[in-house]
């Protein structure tokens, strides 16, 4: 049952690094470095998005508007922490 605990433990991890990569893409193409019209960066992108949007959708319909700010990727890192947590306080269970 360790093992699992340890799975579950490597799938926040990259759901978090997932979230990282895509928030600071973002910030990359929104301040010219990185150009869209590159196959690869389009790619990428496009993938984040696809993977992150059915995430991201919910809670930006819940959330009200703040402007251009986004705070849909910092309600899912929170989230990832708090499920992170909540699995570290209760590793007795998967012992």
């Amino acid at each position: 049952m360790t093992s699992l605990f340890q799975i579950l433990m490597l799938l926040i991890d990259v759901a978090f690094f997932i979230v990282i990569a895509h928030i600071i893409m973002s910030w990359l193409i929104n301040f010219g470095v990185l150009n869209l019209r590159q196959p690869l960066v389009a790619q990428l992108w496009d993938g984040l998005n696809r993977m992150l949007e059915p995430v991201y959708g919910p809670l930006r319909r819940r959330l009200p508007m703040m402007g251009g700010l986004d705070l849909a990727p910092l309600i899912v890192i929170l989230g990832l922490y708090a499920v992170e947590i909540i699995l570290r306080n209760n590793v007795s269970l998967f012992l």
